[in-house]
């Protein structure tokens, strides 16, 4: 057996500058909730749990001293648009909801813009889309055409 056995994935860390706008954007549109958090003392630390689920979302205040790379082929500067078009290739955290048509319904009264597609099985329907500190974000539906 090649690698360690019995892994599972616990949380995903986001740093940001505003910890508390963007677990609200999380708690509102994804539907997350804020769980007990141990002190951090000198930065600001929220965490967020999907409600079924043990999977959780550490918000991070951002330490202005460094500039950590999202992947090697970050160029931070005018050249980085932030078009949801671009996210089924790169970098982005996905999410499976039971209603996507609601879902998109949701994104879309909120003003969020998004790209959606469906894959040539029409069971596979993705949306992506951009948390406000621009995380690529992609919600799903794998089932039954239609759903």
């Amino acid at each position: 057996m090649a690698g360690a056995g019995g892994v599972s994935l616990n949380h995903i860390a986001r740093e940001t500058a505003d910890v508390d706008r963007l677990a609200g954007f999380y708690q509102e549109i994804l539907g997350f909730e804020r769980i007990e958090t141990p002190k951090f003392g000198e930065f600001k630390v929220v965490w967020l749990r999907i409600p079924s689920s043990t999977f959780s979302l550490h918000l991070i205040e951002r330490n202005p001293d460094s500039r950590l790379p999202e992947g090697p082929w970050t160029k931070a500067g005018p050249s980085v648009v932030a078009d949801p078009r671009a996210l089924p290739r790169g970098h982005h955290l996905s999410f499976a909801v039971p209603d996507f048509g609601s879902f998109v319904r949701t994104l879309k009264e909120k003003g969020i813009e998004y790209f959606e597609k469906t894959q040539p099985d029409g069971k596979t329907k993705q949306v992506f889309f951009f948390d406000p500190d621009g995380n690529g974000l992609e919600v799903g539906s794998w089932g039954a055409p239609g759903k």
